[in-house]
């Protein structure tokens, strides 16, 4: 089996780059995955042509590592070279079929004079009301929305900036630092976002080198948090208040099962790395995570505790309330105590169902977490 022996060298290799890119050694990652992708081209010639599922694998990581390497050329040729084969799996021809629509984009980038930051975040939704490649489009929009909300969170960590609670990002902020939606491939619903590389760098001096790597970060942060090990998200996030927006903000992220049941996220391209994955469940572990992290509730409050389920109508936050209407009786529920909610995190739900946790007191209800119920 001495293809295998070309494959154990080519992980070798693979893992080696890796170490040199997140040191921020880029030219010498760039040769030792081309010099990993030409070990598995070597491993391909030697596997026998009825283990179509062995060919698949090692086809999508020989042409995963040449795109890694920036042989954009080498990488298209090896992908639709095996998509043309009638019996690679179909697992493999997804892969494939992604790394190419990759390839097709970062020639386009290339010809159109707009500079990124490495790597882009691939987004899919399914099950529920997904079909492939429809999806209901205010599920679509609002997710869209959520993912841009936390790269812009990300850009703001990098940028030492304090944790933002009210309004937008920053012009300077917006302007330099804008998220594209990419076409993305066949599949589940998909979308791709990436971030444009900021014009004017000498603005954030200090920032320069880690706001290259936003994207990496940000699924560092987004998987932390989809655990329910509170070590986790702090290691990933030290700032608490940033490691407060990126739960709340995460949880939104995740199904509750009604409207879809599953969503991943990772780094298109990489099909070496495996995607975060989304279940209804995973907003139980992010709320376990919210909670382990916050202020214990006193007696008082634990009694008077109870869930209140409606459509968003209205909100001002500077004025410490927010309004939810039932779809079940039309009973509309003025909320106070809501100042300390983050624009981000609530801006997507208006006019959307919420859940919203409060305590009553007086007979009124009081503020204690919100988060989607779609």
């Amino acid at each position: 089996m001495a293809w295998v022996d070309d494959h154990q060298k080519s992980e070798a290799l693979a893992s080696e780059a890796h170490v040199c890119k997140r040191i921020g050694d880029s030219t010498k990652a760039d040769r030792l995955y081309h010099l990993a992708a030409e070990s598995e081209l070597s491993a391909l010639s030697c596997i026998p042509p009825d283990k179509n599922r062995t060919l698949g694998i090692i086809a999508v990581s020989a042409a995963s590592l040449f795109f890694k390497a920036h042989d954009f050329g080498l990488a298209e040729r090896v992908a639709c070279q095996h998509l043309a084969e009638e019996s690679l799996p179909d697992f493999a021809r997804s892969q494939l079929q992604e790394i190419a629509q990759s390839v097709w984009n970062e020639q386009i980038y290339e010809t159109s004079g707009v500079n990124f930051a490495s790597g882009q975040v691939l987004v899919s939704v399914g099950g529920g009301l997904v079909a492939v490649g429809a999806a209901p489009l205010d599920l679509v929009h609002r997710k869209m929305d959520e993912v841009k909300n936390l790269f812009y969170r990300t850009v703001e960590m990098f940028l030492n900036l304090p944790a933002r609670h009210r309004g937008v990002p920053s012009r300077s902020v917006r302007e330099q630092f804008r998220p594209w939606l990419i076409q993305a491939p066949p599949g589940s619903y998909q979308f791709a976002i990436r971030v444009e590389k900021p014009k004017q760098m000498s603005l954030f001096p200090d920032a320069s080198p880690e706001v290259e790597h936003v994207t990496r970060k940000l699924l560092e942060v987004i998987d932390a948090a989809s655990h329910e090990d509170p070590q986790a998200i702090e290691q990933a996030v030290p700032d608490p208040d940033y490691r407060d927006c990126f739960l709340k903000q995460t949880r939104n992220l995740a199904p509750t099962g009604k409207t879809f049941d599953r969503l991943e996220i990772r780094s298109a391209g990489d099909m070496e790395s495996p995607p975060i994955v989304f279940l209804p469940n995973s907003r139980k572990a992010i709320s376990a995570n919210l909670r382990k992290i916050g202020r214990r509730p006193d007696a008082e409050e634990e009694a008077g505790h109870k869930q209140l389920v409606g459509i968003l109508r209205g909100l001002h936050l500077d004025k410490d309330w927010l309004e939810i209407v039932s779809r079940e009786t039309g009973e509309s529920f003025h909320i106070l105590g809501a100042s300390e909610v983050i624009d981000d995190v609530v801006g997507p739900m208006v006019n959307h169902p919420v859940i919203v946790d409060v305590v009553f007191r007086h007979n009124k209800p009081m503020f204690r977490d919100i988060q989607s119920e779609e």
